[in-house]
């Protein structure tokens, strides 16, 4: 057997990848000819979640389609998908959503991701650890930028550079508490900076308008990235119409959290036949 870093020994027998490869390619040459219904026979999930990522085969990168069940982990299908807009992606959603019955779709804030969950009529979550971390970084490359006002754009609004600093603040909190309610705080912050103008053609965005984006993207992101709050679980028909339990009270299959945690999957080149 091929012994290479990769060896998986969790369940005390030593796996090398190309033993791997060599199994699910085994196993894959049996799925042919059989329906989506027949693969997830038995398998049911309220809340889906789908990821993208990529391997390289023969060279080449693939890019791939990751969907799971995420409130148990399990993977629920690996599928090839050749783009990542709005359409391919709903493509790909609809029949793995409707064999497992799934109604709410866990995901990253791609654009693709919401666009499908909407047309699907599907509930989306947005992975909140992606959100918290992007956002977090923007405020801290941000912050110094308007405590010193870096190119005038605050005074020509007349927003004091100390109201700036604490508005990016006070972001940073509502990104650690998402609560649903807070989302009215985003809409003033927008409405903070609504008179900076958008950038002239080759030019630049200001500051300010850079703000005015940032707040206009949470505020419109956060009934997608709160919807674990209110989410429940369903353990039999009586408990979905059962009193909103306090958020961090189990459930059916799960706590709210295991929708609020995206399906990503990080792969490691490997070869492939």
């Amino acid at each position: 057997m091929e012994r290479s870093p990769w060896q998986k020994t969790s369940l005390g027998v030593p796996l090398s990848k190309t033993r791997v490869y060599e199994t699910v390619q085994a196993a894959a040459a049996r799925v042919p000819g059989l329906k989506r219904e027949e693969v997830f026979e038995g398998v049911k999930t309220k809340a889906m979640g789908g990821d993208l990522t990529s391997v390289k085969c023969a060279g080449q990168w693939l890019h791939l389609g990751l969907s799971v069940d995420t409130l148990s982990g399990l993977t629920l299908t690996v599928d090839v998908v050749t783009a990542e807009d709005a359409a391919t992606l709903k493509a790909w959603t609809l029949p793995i959503a409707a064999s497992v019955g799934a109604e709410v779709l866990v995901t990253d804030d791609a654009d693709g991701f919401k666009t499908a969950a909407d047309e699907l009529g599907l509930d989306h979550q947005v992975c909140k650890s992606h959100v918290k971390r992007n956002t977090e970084a923007l405020i801290e490359e941000l912050s110094p930028l308007v405590a010193k006002d870096s190119d005038g754009s605050l005074t020509a609004i007349g927003v004091e550079p100390a109201q700036a600093v604490a508005d990016l603040a006070r972001l940073g909190q509502l990104i650690k508490s998402r609560q649903p309610e807070q989302g009215r705080e985003l809409e003033q912050m927008h409405r903070r900076y609504l008179s900076a103008a958008p950038p002239k053609k080759g030019s630049t965005a200001s500051l300010t308008y850079r703000l005015r984006l940032l707040y206009l993207d949470r505020w419109n992101l956060w009934s997608r990235l709160t919807r674990y709050r209110k989410w429940r679980g369903l353990k039999r028909p009586s408990s979905w119409m059962a009193p909103i339990m306090p958020a961090n009270a189990p459930l059916a299959g799960g706590s709210r959290n295991a929708i609020a945690r995206c399906a990503a999957i990080r792969s490691q080149p490997m070869r492939c036949a």
